[in-house]
C-alpha cells in the first residue's frame, strides 16, 4: 500500500498492489542456480527440513546480500506440519536483534486474502451474496458509478470493480500511528467512481478490498478489526496477528528500511482498520494460516471457512485469454515462474516491509517470507523455490506464429493507458508483418501473432488482446513487469478527432492528439487547441501533474507539486510560463540524466537554475520541433520566450508519453 509517490519505486507500488516493478530483473533474467542439482527428494517437493536449509540458506544469504535486505523469515508448509521455520539476518540491524520465526511483519496487501476469507465466511453465513449489489450490505454508503450496472462481492473480490482511481483510498504515514480513524468516517469522503463496467477488465484495487472488508462489517454487525481476532486469527491461533498496530505486537517488530540500508519510519495506515493492508503477522502464525488454506478451510478440527469458498480462492476467475490474473483473493504474476503447476499467490508491502505468500494447493505445500525492505528478493525466490522443488517436466512446444497483414493490424493500432498505472503508456503501431509496442519502459517491442487475440513479444512475453461487443480491441494484459503492466489490463484511449486550428501538416499534430486522448490537454474554446496561445504556471503545473501519471495515487498530487516547483526563484502560478521554467518543472518530476553520448550545448542565455535542466532534456531528444539541433549538438532553446501550448504539448508528451527516446533512469 503506498502514497506519495516522488521517484517512489515502483517495486513498493507494485506489491501494495502486488506486481513488479521496473526497476527488477526481466522476467526471464534470473537464472536459477539451484535447478543443476536436483534431487530425488527436490522433486517431490519441500519434504525434508535438512534438505530445504540445505538450499534456502546459501539462496537466502546471496539474495538478501543482492538487495541490501536487512533481514527476512521464511517458513514452508507441506501436509498440515510445518517443516522449516527460520529467520534470516536480522529484524533490527542497528541493534543486532536477529530475525525469528515471532518477528512481527506489516503484510500490506497479502491481507487481502484474509479480507476474501472474511467476506466469503459472510457468504457462507448466508449474509452476503457474492453477485447482488454490493451496496445492499454498504450501511447506506452510495458508490459512484457512472456505468449502470452495479459492483458485486464478486467483482471486489477479483479485482475487477471498475474503478477510475483504485488508490484514491490508499494513505499511509507515520501520522496515523496511534489514530483511530473509522471506515465510516473515512469512506464518504474518499471513494472513487466507477468508470468501467464491473466485471470487464482487471485491474489492482485497494478501494475494492477495502469496500469488502465494510461490507463483512456491515454484515456481521461486529467492527472488521474485532471481527478478524474473533473469527480468523484466535480459531486459528494466530495470536500474534492483528489488524491494528497493537503494542505489544509492535515491541516484536521488524524495523523497517529503505532499499539503500538506511532505517526509516514505521507507517501506519487511513482508515485504522484496513482491510487492503493493514494486518501484522510472524511467520509462526502464517503457517497456521497457510496450513489451513491448504486443508480444505478446516485447522485443528475446526471449520474456518466452507471447501467451496476456499475452491472459490484457489480457482483462477479472471482471465486474459489463456492467462489466468486472479482467484477470489489471490494472483497469478509471474506466470511463467509456476513451472506448469497450479500456484495461487499475493504478496504485499508497506513501505520497509515487504511479504510474499505462495500455496500450490494440489501438493498441499506453501511458503511464506516477509523482510525489511521494499525490494524484489520474494521474486527471486520464488523463481527458485519452483524451479528447485518443482521444476518444469516438460519442454514447451514452440508456438506457432500466425502471418499478420498491416490491414489485419489496423485493428490494434493506438494509445493504450494502464487502467491503474496511468504513467505507464504504450503505443501499438505495425513494421513487417509485426506488431511493434513501444513505451519507454519496454522500449520497442515486435510482437508475434499466436491467435488474433494472444501475442508474444521478442522476450517471450504475453500479451492479450480483449475485444468489446463490436469486436474491436478495447484492452490488453501484459505479462512483463516493466513499467508496471501487470498492475492492471491496459485500455486504447480515443483520440481526439480533429482541431480546427491544428493543419494536418503541423509537426505538432501528433503530439496534439497524444495528449489529449490521455485527457492531458486538450480545447482551449471550442473545436479550438489555440497552438500559438501561452500558459500561465498554474496551467502548465496541472498539464505536468497529469502526464506525470502519479497522481492517481492518493496522497501523492501535493507532493508532487512541491517538487516540480523546486530551484524556480519565483513561482507565480497566474503569471505565464517561460520555456526555461517548463523545462525546469518537467525536469524536476523526471529526474533525467543526461545522455553521455549526446554531448549537446546550450547556444542562448538561460538562467543559471535552468541550463542543467535544458540540456538534460534535449540531451534525450525532449525537445519541440522548432528546437533544432545541429551536427555538433549545439541548440537555441528560446529559453526566456513564454511557452507556446504546441510546445508544451510537445515537451510533454516526449518526456511522459509512450516514448522508448534514449530515457535512462
Amino acid at each position: 500500500m503506498k502514497k506519495v509517490i516522488q521517484k517512489m519505486s515502483l517495486v513498493v507500488f507494485l506489491l501494495s498492489t502486488t506486481l513488479i516493478a521496473a526497476c527488477t530483473q526481466p522476467l526471464g533474467a534470473v537464472e536459477s542456480k539451484q535447478t543443476a542439482s536436483i534431487t530425488e527428494t527436490s522433486i517431490k517437493g519441500p519434504m525434508d527440513a535438512k534438505e530445504i536449509e540445505a538450499f534456502a540458506d546459501p539462496l537466502f544469504a546471496e539474495k538478501m546480500k543482492e538487495y541490501n535486505v536487512a533481514g527476512s523469515s521464511f517458513v514452508v508448509v507441506r501436509d498440515g506440519k510445518v517443516i522449516v521455520n527460520k529467520g534470516y539476518g536480522f529484524a533490527d540491524k542497528e541493534k543486532k536483534i536477529p530475525v525469528d520465526k515471532d518477528t512481527v511483519f506489516q503484510i500490506g496487501s497479502v491481507s487481502k486474502t484474509f479480507t476474501a476469507l472474511a467476506a466469503m465466511q459472510q457468504v457462507d453465513a448466508g449474509k452476503i451474496d457474492l453477485h447482488r449489489n454490493i451496496e445492499e450490505y454498504l450501511g447506506g454508503l452510495k458508490i459512484p458509478n457512472k456505468t449502470g450496472k452495479p459492483v458485486t462481492m464478486y467483482d471486489l473480490l477479483t479485482y475487477t470493480p471498475g474503478f477510475e482511481l483504485p488508490d484514491e483510498t490508499t494513505f499511509t504515514g507515520p501520522q496515523y500511528i496511534g489514530q483511530d480513524i473509522s471506515m465510516d468516517e473515512f469512506l464518504p469522503k474518499h471513494l472513487p467512481t466507477v468508470i468501467r463496467p464491473p466485471g470487464e477488465v482487471y485491474t489492482y484495487d485497494n478501494t475494492g478490498f477495502l469496500l469488502a472488508g465494510y461490507a463483512v462489517e456491515k454484515a456481521s454487525g461486529i467492527p472488521f478489526a474485532q471481527y478478524m481476532d474473533e473469527k480468523v486469527f484466535k480459531p486459528l491461533g494466530m495470536a500474534s496477528t492483528s489488524v491494528r498496530l497493537k503494542p505489544e505486537l509492535m515491541k516484536r517488530m521488524a524495523a523497517n528500511y529503505y532499499n539503500t540500508g538506511e532505517q526509516r519510519p514505521l507507517e501506519g495506515h487511513a482508515p485504522t482498520d484496513g482491510p487492503q493492508g493493514s494486518i501484522i503477522s510472524t511467520a509462526e502464525d502464517m503457517a497456521k494460516y497457510m496450513i489451513m488454506q491448504l486443508q480444505n478451510g478446516k485447522f485443528d478440527g475446526k471449520e474456518i471457512v466452507s471447501q467451496k469458498s476456499l475452491d472459490l480462492m484457489h480457482t483462477h476467475q479472471i482471465f486474459a485469454d489463456d492467462i489466468p490474473i486472479t482467484t477470489v483473493g489471490f494472483e497469478n504474476y509471474f506466470p511463467e515462474y509456476t513451472n506448469g503447476q497450479h500456484v495461487v499467490l499475493k504478496g504485499g508491502n508497506m513501505p520497509g516491509h515487504s511479504s510474499l505468500m505462495v500455496l500450490i494447493p494440489e501438493h498441499r505445500t506453501g511458503f511464506f517470507m516477509s523482510y525489511n525492505n521494499d525490494s524484489m528478493v520474494s521474486a527471486d525466490i520464488y523463481k527458485e523455490f519452483m524451479d528447485h522443488y518443482f521444476p518444469e517436466t516438460e519442454k514447451k512446444a514452440e508456438p506457432v506464429y500466425l502471418p499478420l497483414s498491416e490491414a489485419d493490424a489496423q485493428k490494434y493500432f493506438g494509445l493504450y493507458q494502464n487502467t491503474r498505472a496511468y504513467w505507464t503508456r504504450n503505443s501499438i503501431t505495425y513494421e513487417n508483418g509485426s506488431l511493434v509496442l513501444e513505451s519507454e519502459a519496454t522500449g520497442k517491442q515486435k510482437l508475434r501473432m499466436i491467435h488474433p487475440l494472444l501475442f508474444v513479444d521478442e522476450e517471450g512475453e504475453k500479451i492479450a488482446f480483449k475485444e468489446d461487443k463490436n469486436g474491436n480491441i478495447k484492452y490488453f494484459y501484459y505479462t512483463t513487469e516493466k513499467g508496471v503492466n501487470l498492475a492492471g489490463e491496459s485500455q486504447k484511449m480515443e483520440m481526439e478527432k480533429t482541431y480546427s486550428d491544428v493543419p494536418n501538416t503541423s509537426s505538432y499534430k501528433t503530439h496534439i492528439n497524444n495528449l489529449s486522448a490521455f485527457s492531458i490537454m486538450g480545447a482551449k474554446s471550442g473545436s479550438k487547441f489555440d497552438p500559438a496561445g501561452t500558459m500561465t504556471q498554474g496551467e502548465f503545473a496541472d498539464a505536468l501533474i497529469k502526464a506525470e501519471g502519479h497522481y492517481v495515487m492518493a496522497g501523492s498530487e501535493d507532493g508532487l507539486r512541491q517538487q516540480l516547483a523546486t530551484g524556480i526563484p519565483t513561482l507565480n502560478p497566474q503569471a505565464p510560463i517561460t520555456r526555461q521554467v517548463a523545462a525546469v518543472m518537467i525536469q524536476n518530476l523526471k529526474q533525467l540524466e543526461p545522455v553521455a553520448t549526446s554531448k549537446v550545448t546550450l547556444q542562448d542565455t538561460a538562467d543559471t537554475w535552468a541550463a542543467d535542466s535544458i540540456t538534460a532534456l534535449v540531451s534525450q531528444g525532449i525537445v519541440d520541433p522548432d528546437t533544432k539541433v545541429n551536427a555538433d549538438g549545439s541548440f537555441t532553446f528560446r529559453a526566456k520566450d513564454l511557452l507556446k501550448r504546441q510546445e508544451a504539448s510537445a515537451l510533454l508528451d516526449l518526456a511522459f508519453g509512450y516514448y522508448s527516446l534514449p530515457i535512462k533512469q
